[in-house]
């Protein structure tokens, strides 16, 4: 594992719907769960918004 990305591991807990989501998203976009999580954190606002 590159030893950037294992600077903080995380667990979470989805629901059936949520992760049945989350699988059917990575299928259609060929792209790996730990991926999209990590473009969703990112976009998340980080500056309090005026």
């Amino acid at each position: 594992m590159n030893k950037k990305w294992a600077a903080k591991r995380l667990t979470i807990n989805l629901t059936s719907s949520e992760a049945q989501k989350l699988e059917k998203y990575c299928s259609m976009t060929g792209r790996p769960a730990t991926d999209v999580i990590r473009e969703l954190i990112r976009s998340l606002p980080t500056e309090e918004q005026e």
